[in-house]
């Protein structure tokens, strides 16, 4: 690479770039000016670290960014361009990456300029032998770095070069392989239907020899089959590619494909593109029989046999019950057996994990097909050698398993196990199996013995899963069937012991009893892990005997003489006491039994036993209540890992390093607490190393030996002392650190008990005493998540409190006295999400506040006076559920109409717009006593970024079919004509905003008004728009003239439709361009240098060739039209001349690139306005084309609105209002709209269609 920079350095520079004089400067590429920051940014591209490569590049993009229009930007352009043809492979893909992503951030460098540059740097005709392949891989990558910047689909010109350039480049098979129609085909799926079809008979020849050729035509005509079927047909007639004759050669491109991907280990697209059209013309039995296991499995290539391993797992989605039956029944299935059996040496490719993700994938997306998880579990488990299946009994994929599937799936093992159905099983013999195995092992009784064997690994497996959401009687009933299994047998059947009533086919032997009871009862010894000293173990079986006996005390039968000391705690409170100190043991085992018992017992809970648990949770006390959590140094348990020590033990001596850094340093430093100080003092003092008061007067005296070494001795015990000091803080640190960490982890696993009160209680009012602590955690979290065990404790909580909390289907009903502590909890609630500083953690207050209108709104009131009986029966059908709950609206209205009105003043403000938009939709109720304050922030002192919030609250609350019950007829009418009101007041300075914030306002104003209209024409509502059309018909020339000088030309695009949207309603079409007419005589600003270069390029009718006029009219139409009119294009001169023309009609616009700024093309011009413009030093230059483009247009749409606003509109107008019904009978029904509630589509888009449609010379 440094060869090929040199070289690139020692170019001659281009004329541009040379003085005025003549002489050549000594730095020829201007590195001089550049500094060596911005130099290194390309050497940090191309190395190997993917985070070196990508910081690189993004500050590249910064440093170009606050230089666009300088030499830096050609010198990066020119230098990426050099690096696509580096000689180092791995370079190219990240010179080519920075590439795309410079193109895509500055979107005003032309594509064309680009290939250009490339074809110039690297010309395949006059480069040398040695370089041509560096030369073909920079073309590739260049056309690849187009492609990536999302840019090429968009740009036609750009586009057809690159396609054009690809089949170029195909020829060189031997360097290039498949890649450039690759590329291709990738570049062409993501071009329109109408580009597809321009460009499909110049890259797919009509052959289908051709076609089935190679892999990248197959999927090529795929492409076209899927896209653009009509052409297709038209271009190869009829095809039936799973005909008798087609089969082989379909065989020979899908070998060609799995070839292909052999390094990759993907699935072709060629192939889920095949299965796909199977399956579309119900031709897929013949696809997968013929194709695939007669076919492409047969040819013993073991690429091959991986992609049919792969079409089965990506075909599991798309196949239905009697299809996936005979995928799972077939060669394929058994194949991919042998080879689970076949790789289990270390060396071999194993493709169960891949399997496996295609598996997991399948079921984690039919959830709610039970059915078919039952079915793709069970047709796996059937895959079977010699009666083992092959799959592993800790199969992980039943984690996806919905409690249906899994009931099922255990309930097909139970009955395999008692009366196994050997004909059923997909079952197999490897080759040295069929060699080496004697005859007799071949029977009946083995298989069972093998099936028998994992099934009871299997359900043990299930049981002890702790990622399987299972039922508490499927883990009974597991357990009973592996107990009764292990040890009895059925002497005569009884009703009492259901497993006594179940019959084998096949006779238990002794050592399948043998692997169930080692299976079941390695499962049962883990429960006493836990317990390992007997004394505890008896305490602790003693204090559960004695809560189970109060549990049962505790039922009415209980007289007076058993009287209850006021002392004791009740048994709730004693068995969560026991859980917590399990909980307290770092074993997986323990936590699974606390989650199982805290289920049984969460019903009985106790508001003492719930504080028990929040104290634990509880961040501000449980910082400073040491006794929940105990450091000890008893040695670790055998469940941590070797790692964790060594880590520990890496710690420890890093630590002492530390220390005796620190005592260095302190030792050196003179900042020493004073206490030391003053030992240090006294002790010099006392072996006289530092004179007194008196010592002035005396002459100094040298200390003798001995005085010397007791002062030595003196000094190092003192710094001994000082030492120890150090490091016992050094110690108490670490203790604290490790008591954190533990804190933290017990609260992770006490959170266990929360989850399981809000799943199994969620109608106990104690719930409602969670939400505080909860938020209290999250909240805390928020602000010091930057340990694993923070993060973790704050992902379960919140994972608890939004999905198994607020967005749980069952809530309270019983909320008794406490309706008045719930409204009080409530507004506290929205005053702290107020107060946030976080809006991430103000939509959790605010979540909490919607659960708790939610359970006054569906509590009833007994006693609650919150309306008189007049008032209830002059209110409306939809206040009759709030005037029947605990909810009092008089209370709970000026909550949120305080927070609606801070959010709409205060700059900076945590509430956003989603909570209250989820406020109106879940209580249109309140919706409409908040619509006032929304109404009254569309105008006045506010800022504008404030008012365009407002007009989105209001579009989207008035778009709600959930408000309009609330109000009669008369008053949404009157609404309706408020909200007009004010859009037409704030419409008034309608393009002239000068911020970002000023012209959001505009936009959002503009919606507004359009869903207003909308609402009037649907509903029919009676609403005076006189005021409206006069007003935006007077702003039609604003807008016109900042179209004109192109500032902000996306805000001005989008607002332009907008405008013609709202005119659309009020019965004002938008003006239709017209035909470009490509003959036209030329204009007046055509200088006599272009007639001169016209004739230099002339061709005479002579020299033509007569067979390339159909190619040539065919390129001509895709190609926009010369500026000579009729001229033909010319070989040498055209390009220079369009991309000058270019350059000077780009150097006058207000720095905006042509490709966003489509103003031509959608000018209006209203009928005060003369037809032609004169050009002012803020207009720019226009070519011939753009200035006779814009005077058929102006002539237009001049007629237009003079006709149809000006007479015929005013014709249909009422006199008192105008009816939203009158003027829209004459507007197409099926014509495609803007969506105003999911946004505007993409201006970058469809700015580049309709540059585009002028290009070509069509209507749009």
């Amino acid at each position: 690479m440094a060869e090929l920079e040199s070289q690139d350095l020692a170019e001659p520079v281009s004329p541009g770039e040379t003085t005025k004089s003549g002489a050549r400067p000594a730095d020829r590429h201007g590195l001089l000016q550049h500094s060596r920051e911005f130099l290194d940014f390309f050497w940090d591209i191309a190395k190997p670290e993917q985070e070196t490569r990508l910081e690189a590049t993004e500050k590249l993009l910064e440093y170009l960014r606050t230089r666009p229009k300088g030499s830096e930007m050609k010198y990066a352009l020119k230098r990426l361009i050099t690096g696509l043809g580096v000689g180092r492979e791995t370079a190219r893909p990240c010179y080519s990456l920075a590439l795309a992503q410079l193109l895509q951030s500055f979107e005003d460098i032309p594509l064309c300029s680009i290939l250009e540059q490339i074809k110039e740097k690297y010309d395949l005709q006059r480069v040398k032998k040695a370089m041509v392949r560096p030369a073909l891989f920079a073309h590739l990558f260049g056309v690849l770095a187009l492609f990536q910047s999302g840019r090429l689909v968009k740009d036609q010109e750009a586009l057809m070069k690159s396609v054009k350039l690809l089949q170029v480049l195909a020829q060189h098979h031997n360097h290039l392989q498949e890649q450039p129609q690759k590329a291709l085909v990738d570049i062409l799926s993501e071009v329109p239907e109408t580009t597809l079809k321009e460009i499909l008979p110049k890259v797919l020849k009509a052959d289908l020899g051709v076609v089935l050729s190679s892999p990248e035509n197959l999927e090529l005509f795929l492409l076209a089959q899927q896209k653009v079927p009509a052409k297709l047909e038209k271009l190869l007639g009829p095809v039936d590619l799973f005909s008798d004759e087609n089969i082989p050669r379909l065989v020979t491109v899908l070998k060609m494909a799995a070839a292909s991907v052999k390094k990759e280990r993907k699935l072709p697209a060629v192939a889920l593109d095949l299965l796909r059209l199977a399956l579309q013309e119900n031709k897929f039995p013949r696809f997968w029989n013929d194709v695939l296991e007669q076919g492409l499995l047969k040819k013993q290539f073991l690429p091959a046999s991986f992609l049919c391993f792969r079409l089965l797992g990506a075909a599991l989605p798309l196949l239905s019950k009697k299809q996936l039956q005979l995928v799972m029944q077939g060669d394929i299935i058994r194949h991919y057996g042998e080879h689970l059996v076949t790789a289990k040496l270390p060396d071999r490719f194993r493709f169960a994990p891949e399997m496996d993700e295609y598996v997991s994938a399948f079921l984690e997306g039919c959830q709610t097909d039970p059915e078919q998880q039952l079915a793709v579990l069970v047709a796996f488990s059937s895959i079977t050698n010699q009666g083992h299946p092959v799959v592993p009994t800790f199969w992980r994929v039943v984690r996806f398993l919905s409690p249906r599937a899994l009931k099922d799936y255990v309930a097909w093992l139970r009955d395999m196990f008692l009366q196994p159905n050997l004909d059923s099983l997909v079952d197999f013999s490897t080759s040295n199996q069929k060699k080496n195995q004697d005859a007799s092992l071949h029977v009946p009784e083995r298989a069972v013995f093998r099936l028998r064997k994992w099934i009871g690994l299997r359900l043990v497996s299930i049981v002890e899963n702790s990622q399987v959401e299972k039922e508490e009687t499927l883990v009974e009933e597991v357990a009973r069937f592996c107990l009764f299994h292990s040890f009895f047998e059925t002497k005569k059947p009884t009703a009492q012991i259901p497993e006594t009533e179940q019959r084998l086919s096949f006779p238990l032997e002794s050592r399948t009893r043998e692997v169930v009871c080692s299976a079941f009862f390695r499962w049962a010894w883990a429960g006493g892990e836990g317990l390992r000293s007997p004394a505890e173990s008896c305490d602790l079986l003693g204090d559960i005997q004695t809560c189970i006996e109060k549990s049962l005390e505790g039922k009415p039968r209980r007289t007076r003489s058993k009287a209850v000391d006021s002392q004791e705690p009740p048994w709730v409170e004693v068995l969560v006491e026991i859980l917590l100190a399990l909980l307290a043991q770092p074993s997986h085992l323990m936590r699974q039994v606390a989650r199982s018992v805290f289920g049984h017992i969460c019903s009985h809970l106790t508001p003492r036993a719930l504080q028990l648990i929040l104290d634990v949770l509880n961040p501000d006390k449980s910082q400073d209540e040491d006794d929940n959590v105990v450091v000890t140094d008893e040695e670790q348990p055998k469940s941590m890992s070797r790692d964790d020590s060594d880590s520990e033990e890496e710690e420890k001596e890093e630590e002492e390093s530390d220390v005796e850094e620190e005592s260095d340093e302190e030792a050196r430093d003179g900042d020493v607490d004073q206490g030391f100080r003053e030992q240090l003092m006294a002790v010099l003092q006392a072996g006289k190393a530092l004179g007194g008061a008196d010592s002035e007067d005396e002459q100094e005296e040298e200390l003798g030996d001995e005085a010397m070494m007791a002062l030595d001795q003196s000094l190092a015990s003192l710094f001994a002392e000082q030492k120890l000091r150090i490091q016992a803080k050094k110690d108490e640190k670490s203790k604290l650190q490790k008591e954190n960490v533990l804190r933290r982890d017990f609260q992770i696993r006490v959170l266990d008990l929360v989850e399981v009160l809000v799943t199994k209680q969620p109608e106990n009012p104690l719930v409602l005493e969670l939400l505080e602590p909860l938020l209290t955690i999250i909240r805390h979290s928020m602000r010091t998540s930057s340990s694993k065990q923070e993060q973790d404790l704050l992902h379960k909580t919140a994972r608890i409190f939004t999905h198994h909390l607020c967005r749980a289907r069952h809530y309270c009903h019983d909320v008794g006295n406490h309706v008045e502590a719930l409204h009080a909890q409530l507004e506290r609630l929205v005053q702290q999400a107020g107060r946030q500083a976080d809006s991430s953690v103000a939509l959790y207050y605010f979540n909490a506040s919607l659960y708790l209108l939610r359970v006054l709104k569906g509590n009833t009131a007994n006693a609650l006076p919150l309306k008189t009986p007049k008032k209830q029966k002059a209110s409306a059908k939809a206040k009759v559920p709030e005037a029947t709950s605990c909810l009092d609206l008089k209370r709970v209205t000026p909550v949120y109409s305080s927070a609606l009105s801070s959010f709409l003043s205060k700059r900076n403000s945590p509430l956003t717009v989603p909570m209250f938009l989820s406020l109106f939709c879940r209580h249109p109720v309140l919706c409409k006593s908040l619509l006032p304050i929304m109404i009254q922030h569309v105008t006045g002192p506010v800022r504008p970024r404030q008012q365009a919030q407002a007009c989105l609250l209001l579009q989207k609350a008035l778009s709600m079919g959930e408000l309009r019950p609330c109000f009669e007829h008369s008053e949404w009418e009157q609404l309706i004509g408020q909200v007009l009101a004010k859009v037409t007041e704030n419409l008034r300075t309608l393009g002239k905003a000068e911020g970002k914030s000023e012209q959001q306002r505009e936009l959002s104003s503009l919606e507004l008004l359009v869903t207003l209209l909308k609402t009037i024409h649907v509903q029919k509502l009676t609403v005076d728009l006189t005021t409206i059309l006069g007003l935006l018909q007077g702003l039609q020339p604003s807008l016109q003239q900042s179209l004109q000088q192109g500032a902000h030309s996306a805000g001005s695009n989008r607002l332009y439709d907008l405008y013609w949207q709202a005119m659309k309603f009020l019965g004002v079409q938008r003006p239709k361009s017209e035909k470009k007419d490509t003959k036209g005589i030329p204009s007046d600003t055509q200088s006599p240098i272009s007639m001169k270069r016209k004739k230099k390029g002339f061709l005479p009718e002579t020299k033509k060739r007569k067979k390339r006029k159909p190619e040539d009219a065919t390129e001509q139409d895709a190609k926009p039209a010369a500026p000579g009119g009729n001229q033909p294009p010319s070989s040498g001169k055209k390009k220079r001349r369009r991309t000058k023309a270019t350059a000077s009609a780009q150097s006058q616009v207000n720095e905006k690139p042509a490709a966003k700024n489509p103003a031509p093309s959608t000018l209006i011009t209203s009928p005060s306005t003369p037809a032609t413009t004169t050009t002012s030093p803020s207009t720019p230059a226009k070519t011939p084309k753009l200035q006779k483009k814009q005077q058929k247009l102006s002539q237009v749409n001049g007629a237009t609105l003079t006709e149809s606003a000006g007479e015929k509109h005013q014709k249909r107008l009422p006199k008192k209002g105008v009816s939203g019904k009158s003027p829209q009978p004459t507007l197409p029904r099926k014509k495609p709209r803007l969506s105003l509630a999911n946004g505007s589509p993409s201006l970058l888009r469809s700015g580049a269609k309709k540059k585009v449609q002028l290009k070509k010379g069509v209507k749009p």
